[in-house]
């Protein structure tokens, strides 16, 4: 596995490896250099490259340069993790963005398939476009969770951009994704015909005192994702001691290294995208992202693979009739976590297997107990059934 469209870390970096503990991440990660070219991917679980792309931000900015921020992280100390990292340099800016937007999609491919979980650090967030697209030849439906103020919907018939991306992902062939789901939105940053839209298409929206009030229950959501977008405008400016997202609400520190843990250590997630970086960024900012960074790879390393057909067949299984429904839940005997099954209707030509299995709380299995049908259970049926 190489790719001649990256560009390798910058050597500077590798001296100020040289000067780190040896139980640092840098000394212990393999790292694409000039000098002895792309790194051995062997056994490598997660890689991490960056993307100098920001041609179709609506709010222009340089193309980032991500010195600080891989600064920062090599100079974390790992946990007591069995896993092998890799940093694989940047993908520059193609002749193009289409040209850009093709490397992303053939090097997430690409790592997906070789089991490599890879860690994309953006420029502009219409790149989540390009990570989606990656999942085109993997022959299954698609659940976006995106961590963001906005829903980036859209108007489809313009111009892709960083706030107009899930609107052509919802509209252009192949139609892979089957839901979307926003983390953190906050009303004011959204009209109210995207907010109906969003009702209306079956997806999930969770404003962000919903999720901060409680961040447990954003666990399942990230359990049932394949891919992951991070808008770092989703951040309160006081945490990243900076006023270029404009915003004085949002997650704070704590909150967002959480989020970035629950998608590491959901199973399922197989790419995970941090977009909207910019060389405007401070060191406080820059740190901020590498801990977001080790929260996710923190997460990955404790994954209990409860996505195996041999870990299904250990679930405890529980009925509940409501009206003319049974609605059927699963309970890990070991992680205690709980899944509800979504029946697969036969008519409807979609990767679906025959049965798929929703993530959910035991509040939601509680709730059903009582007669009242959990709401995602509802919604995922809604679009099955479309």
């Amino acid at each position: 596995m190489e790719f001649d469209f990256l560009s390798p870390v910058d050597d500077e970096l590798l001296e100020e490896i040289s000067h780190l503990n040896a139980q640092c991440i840098g000394p212990r990660m393999r790292l694409h250099t000039e000098r002895s070219g792309f790194p051995d991917m062997e056994g490598v679980n997660v890689a991490i490259f960056g993307i100098r792309e920001t041609r179709r931000a609506l709010r222009k900015t340089e193309a980032p340069v991500f010195y600080q921020l891989r600064s920062q992280l090599y100079r974390l100390y790992p946990g007591n993790w069995g896993l092998k990292l890799a940093d694989l340099g940047d993908i520059e800016a193609g002749a193009t963005v289409e040209d850009t937007y093709f490397a992303v999609q053939n090097l997430v491919e690409s790592l997906i398939k070789h089991d490599v979980i890879p860690i994309i650090l953006g420029g502009s967030q219409d790149l989540v476009y390009a990570q989606y697209r990656a999942y085109d030849k993997l022959d299954q439906m698609v659940n976006l969770v995106n961590i963001d103020r906005k829903f980036d919907l859209g108007d489809a018939e313009k111009m892709i951009s960083n706030e107009s991306y899930v609107g052509k992902i919802v509209i252009d062939k192949p139609y892979n994704l089957f839901n979307y789901t926003t983390v953190g939105y906050q009303t004011y940053f959204n009209s109210q015909e995207e907010i109906e839209l969003v009702e209306r298409l079956f997806f999930e929206a969770y404003r962000l005192g919903e999720v901060t009030s409680d961040l447990s229950l954003m666990e399942p959501i990230f359990r049932s994702a394949n891919l992951v977008g991070l808008d770092l405008g989703s951040i309160d400016s006081a945490s990243a001691n900076t006023d270029y997202f404009r915003s004085p609400n949002g997650f704070n520190g704590r909150e967002i290294c959480a989020l970035a843990r629950y998608a590491g250590i959901s199973d399922k997630v197989s790419s995970f995208g941090i977009y909207e970086f910019n060389d405007m960024l401070g060191n406080l900012a820059n740190t901020l992202i590498s801990q977001i960074i080790w929260y996710f790879i923190e997460g990955v390393n404790y994954r209990t693979n409860e996505n195996t057909i041999s870990a299904k067949k250990e679930f405890i299984r529980y009925q509940v009739p409501i009206d003319d429904e049974v609605l059927v839940f699963f309970k890990s005997p070991v992680s205690g976590r709980w899944w509800i099954e979504i029946p697969f209707l036969l008519n409807v030509n979609t990767k679906l297997k025959k049965h798929t299995l929703l993530p959910c709380s035991e509040e939601d299995y509680l709730e059903a107990c009582n007669q009242v049908i959990p709401e995602r259970w509802y919604k995922a049926k809604r679009k099955n059934e479309v």
